[in-house]
């Protein structure tokens, strides 16, 4: 097999004057440490120091969406990728066949930003040398087991070797927050935060509304009777996310409606949801009156308030009942933002204290919509290319789109948004080359000056979504800390 490396040159452009602007742009923000605004990574695995991650299929396979719907596009059933079902029908627990069924379509992903996160954690993490394949496919999992099983391999570890500066776990509004307690006394309080989202909350249409109200009130130890007591408790929460560490809240809905209602009406729509007799017009409406509640909230404890829109979840009926949720079954809908966010935007969309972070799937929303907001509302920012876009083009489409309305201030940076630990560097990492390739453009046709450029690349490595997260004790007392003062306050 032929021998497998990373070309330092990927995601440049091959114009030699603009290649080399790019690797000089490149060359001073590859190192820096790794900013982690929004993710998913469970807090368990940091917050147990034994921790370890199991087999390579548990690591790199059964968790990673980008990975399965793949090879379930080709006809390979997620059960026998390992993902555990919720009916109780049998699914596959041997993580080697798992694996050899990985392996032996590898192929599928070559040009995809998959492909490229994979190989850049197959061969800078795990060092393996050949390209995976049916052939090798127990070698490479054998090798792989190996390091797992290291002391410098363990979730700390990697931490450290990943030089993450700080990360923000998702949890629900109801979540103990146990682990992140637990975090917060061994002294990782700013490294690993937890991010408040109450969406469970706010779906009165949801099966299990009751019950996550229930949940809701045992964490505060009082019944829920009323509206205002719905918001006085979820206000509480937020209080406590915050005592953990939180810097942000997030809101995944499928439109960005918003509505505000009087205090009657609300209280009318939450008395009926207690009593079961709510309509998909009140959910509609609720849901949209509590996304400008949680402004308010946003305005007054100052947490970033993110809004992750146009997703229409679980697409496949048969998929969601017997897997569940998240496997890949989320599809993109064409989403409008003018209209829907103008009854929030109307009343907090110039208050100081507000951030507003803005996520799409409808990539034609970035020059239609969302870079002319951005680029008048003083809270709104935009959020980095998301999901099905988080790719080489999907990001040049951004920048394209969206600066030269918007400008890259008015931008929240990067953020990984990952299930997949091990992935982590290999996201930022190809932002960064990206970004330093685009910015390397303008300087090879005299649009930026090459100092600028520098201060460019370090704002959309890391500055950006430090000022975005109001995160800058996360960098205080390191070297990229001390180096970016200057870039961070100017």
């Amino acid at each position: 097999m032929n021998a497998w490396q990373l070309d330092d040159d990927r995601c440049f452009n091959p114009d030699p004057t603009r290649r080399s602007i790019a690797r000089e742009l490149y060359k001073h923000v590859r190192a820096l440490p790794l900013i982690c605004p929004h993710g998913h990574v469970d807090p368990a695995l940091l917050a147990d120091a034994d921790a370890r991650f199991g087999s390579p299929a548990e690591l790199l396979i059964t968790p990673d969406h980008y990975v399965t719907r793949m090879l379930h596009s080709q006809g390979v059933g997620l059960a026998d990728l390992g993902v555990p079902t919720r009916d109780g029908s049998p699914y596959e627990r041997d993580p080697r066949a798992i694996w050899q069924r990985f392996a032996e379509r590898f192929d599928l992903f070559r040009g995809t930003p998959t492909g490229l996160w994979l190989a850049h954690e197959l061969i800078d993490l795990f060092g393996v040398e050949e390209r995976l394949g049916a052939a090798n496919a127990q070698q490479v999992y054998d090798q792989i087991a190996g390091r797992l099983a290291a002391p410098d391999y363990t979730p700390r570890a990697l931490w450290q070797r990943f030089g993450i500066a700080t990360l923000c776990t998702t949890d629900a509004a109801t979540d103990d927050l146990l682990h992140h307690r637990a975090l917060t006394t061994e002294g990782w309080g700013n490294m690993v935060r937890p991010t408040f989202r109450p969406d469970a909350l706010c779906a009165i249409d949801d099966p299990l509304w009751k019950t996550n109200l229930e949940l809701l009130e045992a964490r505060i130890g009082s019944h829920i009777t009323t509206f205002a007591g719905f918001i006085e408790a979820l206000a509480r929460r937020r209080a406590l996310f915050r005592q953990r560490g939180a810097v942000a809240t997030d809101h995944g809905v499928a439109t960005p409606y918003t509505t505000r209602l009087t205090a009657g009406a609300a209280e009318a729509i939450f008395t009926r949801a207690l009593r079961g007799g709510s309509s998909a017009a009140d959910a509609g409406t609720f849901g949209g009156h509590m996304l400008i509640e949680m402004a308010a909230m946003s305005a007054e404890d100052g947490l970033v308030m993110q809004i992750h829109a146009g997703s229409l979840r679980n697409h496949h009926p048969g998929t969601f009942q017997r897997f569940g949720t998240n496997v890949g079954a989320d599809i993109p809908l064409a989403t409008e933002w003018t209209r829907n966010l103008a009854p929030l935007l109307q009343e907090y969309g110039t208050h100081p204290n507000l951030r507003l972070i803005l996520f799409t799937l409808d990539e034609s929303s970035y020059s239609r919509e969302l870079a002319p907001l951005a680029g008048f509302y003083p809270a709104v920012l935009l959020g980095p290319p998301w999901w099905f876009f988080d790719s080489v083009n999907g990001m040049r489409r951004y920048f394209t789109r969206v600066v030269e309305t918007a400008g890259l201030a008015n931008t929240a940076g990067f953020n990984d948004d990952t299930r997949a630990f091990a992935a982590i560097p290999a996201r930022h990492d190809l932002w960064r080359r990206v970004a330093c390739d685009w910015l390397a453009e303008l300087c090879a046709e005299h649009l930026l000056e090459l100092d600028d450029a520098h201060l460019l690349a370090y704002d959309c490595a890391i500055g950006l979504a430090v000022r975005a997260y109001r995160l800058e004790d996360s960098l205080s007392g390191s070297a990229a800390g001390s180096a970016g003062a200057g870039r961070l306050n100017g």
